[in-house]
């Protein structure tokens, strides 16, 4: 006759056995994890939750039929800034779009409105239509404080692979590159963590899991990671973002008056910046200005071409865009102009710039 009472003992010791090295496995996987691994993982655990996927539809009218139909122009990412459903990515990825999708974490996907834009800085917020519960705003930090070397954690959507991370290091900081609207970006995050096409507008996070930049761009010729990405600087984007938020736009302080653009400066060889017209009610006419004119055979004549603002020197619109954003509208500056080779200084009153 069989023991069945030792047949079960074996299976519950076996089981038991069993359940005791799974346990060790489990305890030893942890013990397997570096203080920096344990770190990545509770950031992105956190963090990953404020991260969406961005389509942009543009719609195209059929010439003959006068249908409009939705095509699909790109994607990017984003990440949610507050709890009212605003998200905030790259203008690139929204430009030229007509209709904006937005998965959310849960892979629910939601309709967004665009509120507003600023392309010189390249930020763009939209703002998710319908049910707001359940949304996780990011937490966000400080980029005043970064260290050339401090670990960085990259949040995205490259080629389309939703919630992708990559981990690297602050490799440079103070980079200047060129804005899709134009002026150079400056102060931006140089980091080689992996940013690839998909990944802009995604969240540059420090390891409390805090957002310190919007990843941006590459430098690469295959337009791939080249371990050389660059993100907008959080502080950049606390400036611009509750702007944007309340007046739809940047309010920005401004000279009053119309600038040429820098490629016909460039062309004629100027270093500075050329007045092209002067408002005659405004408060540089009434101190000389003047823009150009014509002679009396019909060509244009330079006039003043702005030099320096307060001593800082100025050989672009580049330039003069990037240094009034120390000031604010209703501060006094002091124009250095050359007229004929002669120079001369022009106080005014910065005014608001629309």
């Amino acid at each position: 006759m069989k023991n069945f009472n030792s047949g079960r003992s074996r299976v519950l010791i076996l089981t038991s056995l069993l359940g005791l090295s799974f346990l060790f496995s489990a305890g030893s996987l942890r013990a397997q994890l570096t203080e920096d691994e344990k770190n990545t993982i509770e950031v992105v655990k956190k963090a990953q939750n404020s991260v969406v996927f961005i389509t942009n539809i543009q719609l195209v009218r059929d010439f003959f039929s006068w249908t409009e139909e939705a095509v699909p122009r790109g994607s990017g990412s984003g990440f949610v800034w507050d709890e009212r459903g605003h998200i905030i990515t790259n203008y690139h990825v929204i430009e030229d779009g007509d209709l904006f999708n937005v998965t959310l974490p849960n892979q629910e996907e939601r309709q967004a409105k665009l509120i507003g834009k600023e392309p010189n800085k390249d930020i763009a917020v939209l703002k998710i239509e319908g049910n707001l519960q359940g949304l996780f705003p990011i937490k966000v930090g400080t980029s005043s404080n970064l260290q050339v070397g401090q670990k960085v954690i990259a949040i995205g959507n490259p080629f389309g692979f939703d919630h992708t991370v990559t981990t690297g290091i602050v490799s440079a900081l103070g980079r200047s590159m060129p804005g899709a609207g134009g002026v150079t970006i400056r102060d931006m995050i140089q980091t080689d963590a992996a940013i690839n096409p998909g990944n802009s507008g995604g969240p540059l996070l420090n390891s409390a899991g805090e957002l310190i930049g919007m990843n941006t761009m590459i430098v690469s010729p295959s337009r791939s990671s080249s371990g050389i990405g660059f993100a907008i600087p959080v502080d950049t984007i606390k400036k611009i973002v509750p702007q944007i938020i309340k007046y739809g736009r940047v309010i920005r302080p401004g000279l009053g008056l119309s600038l040429l653009s820098d490629r016909y400066g460039q062309r004629l060889g100027i270093q500075g910046v050329v007045i092209y017209e002067v408002p005659v009610d405004s408060e540089a006419y009434r101190k000389g200005l003047r823009g150009l004119t014509r002679n009396r055979l019909g060509r244009l004549v330079i006039q003043d071409i702005i030099k320096e603002i307060d001593g800082k020197k100025i050989r672009s619109y580049d330039d003069l865009y990037n240094l009034l954003d120390d000031y604010k509208i209703g501060d006094r500056v002091t124009l250095t102009v050359e007229r004929d080779g002669k120079t001369r200084k022009v106080e005014l009153t910065l005014v608001r710039v629309d």
